[in-house]
């Protein structure tokens, strides 16, 4: 398969390496559930850090399109998407894990706008303290699953080539709207239901479904010429 084929079509092995990847790393939730007794909170939480991810590899695009201007863009993009995601997990936390957790303990210390990206680290290391290693493995999965996408489509590909700054800096934040009114959603149904197994797993299902339709429309867009910012 030639760099040019590559390029121009979203189809052969690095639509397939992509997918296989993106479908293994939604399936070890499932065996969460169905082995180790993973609640809605497990699984919310382990979806809400995904977010994480794609603002790790978010930043690495932006300084591969940019070495340059992708710093100081990629500084605003730490806080400001630092801080959606702080806010985001914490209302996740103090609603499906925990409404007493004392998150914030510690007090907000760090100057400035920084204090945000404090408010992020706060979060993570509450989340970290309660995952169990089953959990840590099944988040190690996702990122890498963004990782073989990163190197196939953005850098293998050039998707970087059809990119810029600014889309690259709003792309998560549509991502996590749709994927998450979805998830929050469906997990606030579960809980008002006992958590019984079978939503459980058509939580999972759910996910996956939302997330395989997301990668598709975008790096299809991208092999089509359009501008925009895949994941």
């Amino acid at each position: 398969m030639s760099l040019e084929h590559v390029t121009h079509e979203y189809t052969g092995d690095r639509r397939l390496i992509s997918l296989v990847t993106l479908i293994v790393a939604n399936i070890l939730p499932l065996i969460g559930v169905l082995f180790y007794d993973w609640d809605v909170a497990a699984l919310v939480v382990l979806y809400w850090s995904e977010n994480l991810v794609l603002g790790f590899y978010t930043l690495a695009k932006m300084l591969v399109t940019s070495p340059v201007g992708g710093v100081f863009s990629g500084l605003f993009f730490l806080i400001h998407y630092g801080g959606f995601c702080a806010v985001h997990g914490l209302f996740i936390v103090t609603l499906l894990v925990d409404p007493e957790a004392d998150v914030l303990a510690g007090g907000q210390t760090w100057p400035f706008f920084f204090v945000f990206v404090e408010l992020l680290v706060d979060v993570v290391s509450f989340v970290l303290a309660q995952a169990p290693t089953q959990w840590l493995w099944a988040f190690a999965a996702l990122f890498i699953s963004h990782g073989v996408s990163f190197v196939l489509n953005f850098l293998q590909a050039r998707e970087r080539e059809k990119t810029a700054l600014n889309a690259l800096m709003t792309a998560p934040y549509g991502r996590i709207i749709v994927m998450h009114i979805a998830v929050i959603l469906g997990a606030m149904a579960i809980t008002a239901l006992g958590q019984p197994l079978f939503m459980l797993l058509i939580l999972v299902v759910l996910k996956t479904a939302v997330d395989i339709a997301l990668h598709l429309r975008e790096h299809q867009r991208l092999a089509a010429g359009g501008n925009t910012a895949s994941t």
